[in-house]
């Protein structure tokens, strides 16, 4: 009987210790989330992710231009060709069709623009790295930033693998949409083969984006970051936004870009994605630093422990 007794106390005592570490789990993930919320309101990090906005969309028509251009002119692959035109029409809003039949006529230009184009992509990059390496810095708790040309330096080496990478997500997407129009003859629908097509492109842009994630979360650094804080934040990066793009297209409309910006609404409409996506991209950094040994803020206890990992 006393043995039963020790029984159910040892239970009670073991479940209410499980409760408990649910309860501080709970408030740990809560508090990480505040943490970094806050972190994103602050004003140095808008400023980051305006700078980081406008050199993105200085990259966009250039490397779509450079991308068209070798599957077009060089690999002579219409499939991929036409892939990479029916991703643009997926990911740009309604109405940038003038967009798509200019890049359509640049890609089959004089060869002279597409080294512009080659120029200005790896020119325009080193300004999306330069203040996204200030902001990895200071999330990381690195206090050296890199000097001038050694950022260009590695800027130089993430634009071109960053650039592959989304190359090689185009060649597997082409060969994927090749497939699926070979076993999906059998539909009668074309609206429901084109839902599915435009599916397995989504499904195929999710590891592309963690990929791309992880790979300037543990190179841009000027330190080395624990690698498993470094998968954990490109993992969440790289899902965040991709919801926060389909969220952005579906609520699309409701910002009425054309009525305020007129021709300019596509312009717009890009910008606004790409200081967005900045965001997301730093807070998945912030909150995933909160796990590390490494603190989220520069000048906290335990920043040394950043510089000696390099």
């Amino acid at each position: 009987m006393m043995g039963q007794h020790l029984s159910n106390a040892d239970s009670a005592a073991g479940l209410a210790e499980r409760a408990q570490s649910r309860t501080q789990l709970a408030r740990g993930i809560g508090g990480r989330l505040v943490r970094s919320l806050r972190y994103v309101f602050a004003t140095e990090v808008h400023a980051y992710a305006f700078s980081i906005a406008a050199n993105v969309y200085l990259s966009f028509f250039p490397f779509t231009l450079l991308v068209l251009t070798v599957c077009l002119r060089w690999l002579h692959w219409r499939g991929a060709y036409s892939v990479i035109l029916e991703l643009l029409k997926i990911h740009l809003p309604v109405g940038a069709d003038s967009i798509l039949r200019n890049l359509a006529v640049l890609a089959q230009g004089r060869p002279r623009l597409q080294l512009i184009s080659v120029f200005m992509l790896f020119f325009t990059s080193s300004g999306v790295f330069l203040p996204l390496e200030v902001a990895l810095n200071d999330v990381w708790g690195i206090r050296r930033n890199r000097n001038f040309l050694k950022n260009q330096a590695m800027s130089f080496f993430l634009a071109v693998a960053t650039g592959l990478m989304a190359f090689l997500s185009i060649l597997l997407s082409s060969v994927a949409q090749w497939v699926l129009n070979l076993t999906l003859t059998w539909i009668p629908s074309r609206v429901v083969v084109t839902a599915i097509s435009r599916g397995v492109m989504e499904m195929f842009s999710i590891p592309v984006a963690v990929s791309i994630c992880f790979v300037i979360y543990f190179f841009l650094p000027n330190g080395r970051v624990p690698g498993d804080q470094v998968l954990l934040a490109a993992m969440t990066g790289g899902i965040l936004t991709e919801v926060g793009k389909l969220i952005y297209i579906q609520t699309l409309p409701l910002f009425r870009f054309r009525e305020v910006y007129g021709p300019f609404a596509i312009s717009a409409t890009l910008l606004f994605w790409a200081y967005g996506a900045a965001l997301i991209l730093l807070f998945g950094a912030h909150l995933c630093a909160h796990g590390s040994g490494i603190p989220a803020e520069a000048g906290m206890p335990g920043v040394r422990r950043a510089e000696e990992l390099r």
